[in-house]
């Protein structure tokens, strides 16, 4: 009895030795960041952020020494499971004036660059001779939320398991690419206002774990904490938009019928893939700082709740750095053989367009409100 007991327990809880790799080479990047800060005479913080150290040592790893599939299992509970407890709890740094003010400025960039990859990348899609279905999957994963967008529109549009595939290979690639370059463009033009900074890549990064990497990387590299909260924000509101693109792609693909034949549950299956349970945890958390802010009165209690506040922010921190270094251990180059340079070219380009719209939209909203 005690025998099956132990198989049931080990058969639920992910493998550990994925999980001591990814923790091993966090620490490492860690003690890394320290490193580098001590050698350069940084006071205070470190001159190489421990993110970025974190993705490069992961990437470095997985295309070197490369995993076994004994370290996959644990390896996707702390991508699935702990990166996004820390992207939930991400949601305790943004207050209601700080959401109201990121909105003004973000929902038209948002809007502006979904419109410009959809219109590009099925423009183009068709030039290169991509599928249809794969021109959706690569406009929704670029402009919208990265790998869940392909995977919740996928069904939707009948897509191979081969098309899937290609979608989120490219997804990975491309967005891995603009997490680790995309930090330094926003520095070098929103030195001066750390929420365009924000805004520029919540709406340019593919994948929400991306977005925060990159925010993180902005955050510890550029000593601007409040980066992470706006990038954050600006991509769940791209991500609501995926529940009016589900019915679009739908119509567009000839899959509406279908699915209105199938009923509501068919269509509550498809939405409740656009909005993963850590994006509904981050709203709510957002909710709770923001009514612990203005309920708890007194010194005591408020400065329990700051206390409260500042360990959850470092949990997230270190959650987020386990988890972006499991990012980078999934992160094959060799993959961009698979992709074929059809497809490459066409998510490359639509990427281009979407971060070259999103900071042209930034700064002409930035202008229009003063």
């Amino acid at each position: 009895m005690a025998e099956g007991l132990r198989r049931r327990v080990a058969a639920r809880l992910p493998a550990a030795d994925g999980i001591a790799l990814a923790l091993a080479l966090a620490l490492a990047a860690m003690l890394l960041s320290r490193a580098a800060g001590v050698w350069s005479g940084a006071a205070g913080r470190a001159s190489i952020s421990p993110v970025l150290c974190a993705i490069i040592l992961g990437l470095l790893w997985r295309n070197t020494i490369g995993v076994g599939p004994r370290w996959l299992p644990g390896l996707e509970w702390v991508t699935f499971r702990l990166l996004r407890v820390g992207i939930a709890l991400v949601g305790l740094r943004l207050t209601l004036g700080g959401a109201s003010s990121v909105a003004v400025v973000a929902l038209p960039v948002v809007i502006a660059c979904i419109i410009t990859a959809l219109a590009l990348s099925m423009a183009l899609g068709r030039w290169l001779g991509l599928s249809q279905p794969l021109r959706i999957l690569l406009a929704a994963g670029t402009a919208i939320c990265g790998c869940t967008a392909v995977v919740a529109v996928a069904p939707v549009v009948r897509a191979r398991p081969a098309e899937t595939a290609i979608a989120l290979t490219c997804v990975v690639l491309l967005g891995a690419t603009g997490m680790l370059l995309y930090p330094w463009i926003g520095q070098s033009l929103f030195a001066a206002s750390p929420q365009s900074a924000g805004i520029f890549l919540g709406t340019s990064i593919h994948d929400t774990s991306q977005v925060v990497g990159a925010s993180l990387i902005y955050a510890q590299q550029f000593g601007a904490p409040e980066v992470v909260p706006v990038a954050g924000f600006t991509k769940l509101l791209r991500n609501l938009t995926l529940l009016l693109i589900i019915p679009l792609a739908a119509s567009w693909s000839g899959e509406k019928l279908r699915m209105e034949t199938r009923g509501p549950r068919a269509w509550f299956g498809y939405l409740r893939k656009a909005m993963p349970g850590f994006l509904v945890a981050f709203v709510l958390l957002a909710i709770l700082r923001n009514v612990g802010d203005h309920a708890l009165q007194g010194a005591a209690p408020r400065a329990a709740w700051q206390q409260m506040l500042n360990a959850t922010s470092t949990a997230s921190e270190l959650f987020l750095v386990c988890g972006m270094t499991a990012v980078g251990l999934g992160v094959v180059v060799r993959d961009l053989r698979q992709v074929g340079w059809r497809a490459l070219v066409g998510g490359f380009a639509v990427a281009v367009a979407v971060a070259t719209c999103s900071l042209s939209m930034i700064y002409a909203v930035r202008h229009l409100i003063g």
